[in-house]
């Protein structure tokens, strides 16, 4: 990975984490088509990047991470899923990781949700968050263990599915992020220490280069999206995942048989 790959992939990173077009499956794309994605490396970088993005978060919404201690059970509850399903089926959601199909198609089904979800819940009238939604939300963000399903997109669609409006759904998502992503990063780095792969001065460069590019974009993601979610809801997103994932089917059958490892 060179200094110009690390900055693109830091770019869709931060671009996408929080938006419902699934982050994994974009970075899975780009650091394909480097040639980059076979790389322990590459591997170890699009996970640890993340934590520039949720500390974009943390900035943007510093007040509410101090405002109860209600939050942070609510928080624990709707990581829960995520930890013991992770564990449970982590050799799974590796292979999965390999299989462009597998991208495509969970694109393609979760922009035909997307497209269709304000139909199906409206705008909500909720913005309190029960143990029962967090719990609920946190086992819809389990979806996103699948390649291509989007965390923000599953989460915010489990919150809505609640009566949840959007901006209350959405916001609560991008706090459910910041657990979620830390856990995947420690553990993402354990596994990377555990294979025997030692970290140069130059991977180090990479990872706080990517960090820094990550939160800068987030920050502005993030209020963009925001901004976006409230007055025009999920549509564009539905068909632009739609868009992409029929793009890599033609790609992957017609054109060039494509390979994510």
């Amino acid at each position: 990975m060179n200094y110009w790959e690390a900055i693109i992939l830091a770019v869709i990173e931060g671009l996408t984490e929080f938006l419902p077009v699934s982050s994994t499956g974009h970075m899975i794309i780009a650091s394909s088509f480097f040639g980059i994605a076979q790389e322990e490396f590459t591997k170890l970088f699009t996970i640890a990047i993340q934590l520039g993005t949720i500390l974009s978060v943390v900035v943007l919404y510093f007040k509410r991470f101090f405002q109860s201690f209600d939050f942070y059970k609510k928080l624990f509850v709707a990581f829960l899923p995520a930890v013991v399903l992770g564990l449970l089926l982590n050799d799974i959601i590796d292979s999965l990781l390999e299989s462009p199909v597998t991208v495509a198609v969970s694109l393609i089904l979760g922009g035909a949700i997307l497209i269709k979800v304000d139909q199906w819940f409206g705008q909500g009238t909720d913005f309190e968050i029960s143990y029962k939604t967090a719990l609920l939300i946190g086992f819809f963000q389990c979806l996103a263990m699948i390649p291509g399903v989007s965390r923000s997109g599953a989460s915010i669609v489990g919150g809505m599915s609640q009566k949840l409006s959007r901006t209350a759904a959405a916001e609560f998502s991008f706090f459910l992020a910041v657990p979620t992503m830390l856990g995947a990063t420690a553990k993402k780095s354990f596994d990377y220490y555990q294979a025997g792969f030692a970290l140069t001065q130059e991977h180090i460069n990479l990872l706080i280069l990517g960090n820094v590019v990550g939160f800068l974009v987030a920050l502005i993601a993030i209020k963009s999206f925001i901004n976006y979610l409230s007055k025009s809801g999920f549509k564009l997103f539905g068909y632009y995942r739609v868009i992409i994932g029929l793009v890599l089917l033609v790609l992957h059958f017609f054109i060039h048989p494509l390979s994510l490892v």
